[in-house]
């Protein structure tokens, strides 16, 4: 089947095309920018923040290198187990700068990032090698938020138009940019990316100390006990439905078809309630958390 790759974006221009040919580059990059955006206006629904975050957190630990540098995270700062508001704003900041940031935010919460994955790394004593700078590792990261974004807008909103599709994909480029990910490395088109997904898949492995922590995540363990037993099932019952089919398996999950019937209805009416919102309303809190975060890097604060 013939397909339009992706055209990833340019960060840097080159400096020997002249001045006429940078100044194409840059109308093509504002006109593809202007394009994503109008596509995050339509589409983007702060709301999955909500009820998907710890499913798309469950996909990215199925890979036991991911897994094990997380449960094994010596940066106690940045661990949800222990600060939970705190990663939570700044994992949420990070898909707003990543979506909807400047070139400029995007590259001062890059280097915000890399000062915490310096210390993530396996020990002699860790099950298996990890390094959180492998471009691997972040490239199976930004390939669960792009997925999780695609499952999430397709049964809020309806299937996506092929042309629609190419944005979204081009723009989730911009999940693995902010990391470590070099633009080649993505996805050229939504069937490479869907032979990577079902490749990825197959590389799930969820053992007893790494599903603890999911399982423990679904249920929201983490919050104070009182707010864990009212809102632990909800949480968990509706994150189940954004996981794919590998994950519920080893993590224990049970799932029905009158489940995912329930879900989907779910999906759709918070869909038709969020469309005929202004999009200030219904990209919260990724917006907010966004703008704290450009907020502290104004202040000369920590990013995260």
């Amino acid at each position: 089947m013939g397909a339009e790759p992706v055209r990833t974006h340019r960060l840097v221009e080159d400096p020997t095309a002249g001045e006429e040919s940078a100044s194409l580059i840059r109308a093509e990059q504002e006109a593809e920018r202007a394009e994503e955006m109008a596509l995050m206006r339509r589409k983007l629904d702060g709301v999955v923040a909500f009820i998907a975050g710890p499913a798309n957190v469950a996909m990215q630990l199925g890979w036991p290198e991911v897994g094990y540098g997380v449960v094994e995270s010596r940066v106690e700062n940045g661990r949800a187990d222990l600060h939970p508001f705190k990663r939570f704003r700044t994992t949420i900041g990070y898909l707003g700068i990543a979506l909807l940031g400047s070139h400029e935010q995007r590259v001062a919460y890059r280097e915000a990032i890399n000062g915490q994955h310096r210390q993530v790394r396996s020990t002699s004593e860790s099950p298996v090698k990890y390094n959180a700078f492998n471009r691997d590792l972040q490239l199976w990261v930004a390939s669960c938020l792009y997925y999780g974004s695609l499952d999430a807008i397709t049964r809020m909103h309806g299937p996506l138009s092929r042309e629609e599709e190419l944005v979204l994909l081009r723009a989730g480029a911009r999940f693995g940019t902010t990391l470590q990910v070099p633009a080649e490395l993505w996805h050229r088109t939504p069937e490479e990316f869907r032979t990577y997904w079902e490749e990825g898949l197959d590389r799930i492995e969820i053992d007893d100390r790494v599903g603890d922590y999911l399982r423990g995540l679904l249920r929201v363990d983490l919050l104070p006990a009182p707010l864990a037993r009212v809102l632990g099932p909800l949480n968990q019952w509706l994150n189940t439905g954004f996981l794919p089919e590998p994950i519920r398996d080893q993590l224990g999950l049970d799932w029905s078809e009158r489940d995912q019937r329930r879900h989907d209805r779910v999906l759709r009416v918070l869909g038709a309630v969020s469309r005929p919102l202004p999009h200030v309303l219904r990209a919260f809190p990724i917006n907010a958390m966004m703008w704290n975060l450009e907020i502290r890097r104004r202040l000369g604060k920590s990013m995260v």
